[in-house]
């Protein structure tokens, strides 16, 4: 049994999350990490995991949501990166945010403090050398133009690209509060929350198809070396929905429903821009569903047309970067692994999947993996009816094929949603209680997601061998 160390390349959330499995299951590991030798257009600091879009962890509802069953997954394999986050949370409704500084922080500390990890600041410019035995690439969606034309080579596949874009934060003392209000959609009261726990600036018809005009005609970054590069449609800035039709933005991040304005009860906002809380002081607020690729001028010029924010200081402006992930269905195996070069493994959203909490996920996966063949231990793949297995099923084979190009074109960057799930056996009861009666319309469909999320538990819990009903842990 060879106990030579597995080396990770990049430390961000899924890089740090796998140096972090890899070492609490016994095995050494070397993390490089190449700021602050090099920098990022995205990154502002040195700290590992650091979020450079929103401080959002999305939904933490582990019964009806896909995400916050990820969520709950995570935490029962110990994952770290859950574990900060939910050390530094902040309000945010049904949703888990986190303060930025504080989860990178904390880490960062965790992953300096262990023992059999071993961080080395250093760019790595080619593909890892071939006495490194076990490697896991997690170079993440900023994966420097070296390393890229490295994995391209070794692949004989070009790397796919597309454009992520990051929104803009205000200083909470420079809203006007005698305008906007502060109200979760529908209440909702989720993890840390107290129903009020986002501000929300109300726009009438004539504001909005103002500002809607305004996002279309304003100047835009432009990157001509990526011309042709799709959008992801999660993360799509705020300008190209404006392009698709004039009620886009209304039906997406600017819909009014289930909000009242506390300041005008009996009328109804036609649109409402949301803020959440950036951090834990709750001085920063994010503009949500405000990725944008606007030029710094005309961010501050249009965003302050928004009702409360005529006054706004922004902490931080949107901008534009470059994502870069592999053809992952032809490229990999079920284990993550490279299939031109046994013991390379990749992990975080170079491998195709989209967020935060899924690239973290894929990184415990790969550093689970690398630790069992380094032990000479089976590697045993999570089951299909988990978040994990469903994440992780979508990335190395859940794709369409086409005979000219096998795998390629309909493999996109995906969130963990209940469309990667098999369906429920037949006969499945949609009530524990044992009730016979038919579900109909959104009852039933909550009551699905419920039979489903249910079922993954219960399968992560026996994959993981934990009692089966083992209480969620923090990583220790």
């Amino acid at each position: 049994m060879s106990k030579d160390p597995i080396h990770i390349v990049g430390g961000g959330l899924a890089g740090s999350e796998a140096a972090w499995q890899a070492a609490q299951a016994g095995v050494p590991v070397i993390l490089h990490e190449m700021r602050p030798v090099r920098g990022t257009d995205a990154h502002k600091t040195q700290d590992l995991a650091e979020l450079v879009c929103s401080n959002s962890f999305r939904s933490d509802d582990a019964e009806a949501n896909a995400v916050g069953l990820l969520h709950a997954e995570m935490r029962l394999a110990n994952s770290l990166i859950m574990a900060a986050g939910d050390a530094n949370q902040v309000p945010a409704g049904g949703a888990l945010a986190v303060d930025r500084d504080g989860f990178s922080a904390a880490v960062t500390a965790r992953v300096e403090a262990h023992p059999l990890i071993t961080i080395q600041r250093e760019e790595v410019t080619g593909l890892p050398p071939a006495e490194w035995s076990q490697v896991i690439v997690a170079t993440g969606p900023l994966t420097a133009p070296s390393l890229a034309e490295a994995i391209a080579t070794e692949t004989g596949a070009d790397a796919l690209a597309f454009f992520d874009a990051i929104a803009p934060i205000v200083h909470f003392d420079t809203i006007d509060m005698n305008v906007a209000w502060f109200q979760s959609r529908y209440d909702k009261v989720g993890p840390g929350g107290t129903g009020k726990d986002y501000i929300n600036c109300p726009m009438d018809k004539a504001q909005y198809d103002a500002f809607v005009q305004a996002l279309i005609e304003g100047g835009k970054t432009e990157f001509k070396q990526w011309e042709g590069t799709p959008y992801f449609d999660g993360c799509l800035p705020i300008e190209v929905m404006a392009e698709r039709g004039v009620e886009t933005l209304r039906h997406g991040p600017m819909k009014p429903i289930g909000l009242t304005n506390a300041h005008n009860p009996t009328v109804k906002a036609y649109a409402v821009v949301q803020l959440r809380q950036d951090n834990a002081l709750g001085t920063l607020y994010n503009m949500v569903g405000f990725q944008t690729k606007l030029k710094h001028g005309e961010q501050v010029r249009i965003f302050k047309t928004i009702p409360g924010l005529e006054n706004a200081e922004f902490a931080r402006l949107g901008g534009l970067h470059r994502n870069t992930y592999i053809n992952s269905p032809t490229l990999l195996d079920g284990s993550l692994q490279l299939k031109s070069r046994p013991g390379l493994r990749f992990a975080g959203q170079i491998t195709g999947c989209e967020g935060y909490v899924e690239s973290a996920a894929i990184g415990l996966l790969a550093g689970r993996f690398a630790a069992a063949e380094r032990l000479g231990a089976p590697i045993s793949l999570p089951p299909a009816t988990t978040a994990f297995g469903a994440l992780l099923n979508h990335i190395t084979g859940g794709h369409i094929t086409s005979d000219d190009e096998p795998g390629k074109r309909s493999f996109q960057p995906m969130n963990v949603n209940f469309g990667l799930f098999p369906p429920l056996e037949a006969g499945t009861k949609l009530r524990p209680d044992g009730f016979e009666g038919r579900f109909r319309g959104k009852d039933k469909s909550i009551a699905k997601k419920k039979a489903t999320t249910t079922r993954a538990l219960a399968d992560c819990r026996a994959w993981l061998d934990l009692p089966a009903q083992a209480q969620t842990q923090a990583a220790e």
